[in-house]
């Protein structure tokens, strides 16, 4: 595991609500809670935590789509079920 990867899941696994998907915003909540002095690491560090979050967001969003379009494509199921059997 790099050291980007490690100290970003080391902060967001105490300060994950903290973070949104703003980069600007995440540089500004990292210099609360940590002390950076390289603004490169920095930035790296605040860019790596809009990544996760931003993936983590469409992940949800994909699994609540494929949700609902399982459960519409169970509904047509048991609709021909029943035309069927009538």
């Amino acid at each position: 595991m790099n050291r980007i990867k490690r100290i970003s899941t080391e902060v967001m696994a105490l300060h994950k609500s903290r973070f949104g998907t703003d980069f600007a915003q995440n540089k500004t909540v990292l210099d609360d809670i940590a002390i950076v002095r390289s603004k490169g690491l920095k930035n790296e560090i605040a860019g790596y935590i809009t990544t996760f979050i931003k993936r983590e967001i469409e992940e949800q969003k994909e699994k609540e789509a494929q949700a609902i379009q399982e459960n519409q494509s169970g509904n047509v199921t048991e609709e021909l079920q029943e035309g069927i059997l009538s």
